[in-house]
């Protein structure tokens, strides 16, 4: 039997007061997923559960369409399980994946954040992508200190926030609120494939870094239990 680890992704799908749609960003998915599914056992919540908005459907790249095309995967995509259905013991691993939507439903979710919390304690590895890091800003340990309190973090920049016209747009800019829990944070120059580990934790800056994310997750992975 396959180990599980396990994917959040956003319920959230509108930005901001633009009218425009969100959600989590499709190659953000689909790129750590490649890097993992062979190995593991993949289950995938979300704040509300079921089925959630999705952004960046780019079917010309190769990784996406091959599980977008997958109806085993969209039944798994469509039929998310919401936080308090998921018992933590059962994973070795969380991913966080980006989207614009986490910015709005990540952060505040104590029962994600506790299920985060108890992985890592446990010995798991938890990986984010992009702005999937927000979920990590209100991770508590065991010990009553912010996961990624004096941790190397990593995530989309002030930089990149403001290129992409939506610095203004989002609730909060996260490379702020991650310096201001406590992590060191580091970046490249915008739209860099860019990722860092620290222990168990990995973070990776955009979608160019997700496939890398998903494959130091990988590495990670094995050495769980070990």
């Amino acid at each position: 039997m396959k180990r599980k680890i396990l994917f959040a992704v956003t319920s959230h799908g509108e930005l901001g007061d633009t009218g425009k749609p969100t959600g989590y960003y499709l190659s953000e998915v689909t790129h750590p997923w490649s890097q993992l599914d062979e190995t593991y056992e993949i289950d995938v919540v979300s704040p509300k559960g079921g089925k959630p908005p999705v952004e960046g459907v780019d079917l010309t790249d190769p990784i996406n369409k091959k599980y977008w095309n997958d109806p085993a995967w969209q039944k798994k995509m469509a039929k998310t399980l919401k936080p308090e259905d998921v018992n933590p013991d059962e994973y070795i691993g969380i991913f966080y994946a980006g989207g614009h939507g986490v910015m709005w439903d990540f952060p505040d979710n104590k029962r994600l954040a506790e299920i985060c919390a108890s992985i890592f304690a446990n010995g798991g590895v938890v990986a984010a992508v992009c702005h999937g890091p927000a979920g990590l800003i209100n991770v508590v340990l065991p010990d009553g200190k912010h996961l990624i309190r004096n941790r190397k973090v990593n995530s989309f920049t002030n930089a990149e926030e403001k290129a992409n016209g939506t610095e203004k747009v989002v609730p909060f800019l996260l490379q702020t609120a991650l310096e201001e829990k406590g992590a060191n944070y580091d970046c490249a120059p915008p739209w860099s494939d860019f990722a860092i580990a620290d222990g168990m934790l990995v973070t990776g800056q955009n979608p160019m870094s997700a496939k890398k994310v998903g494959k130091m997750m990988n590495d990670m992975l094995g050495n769980v239990g070990k």
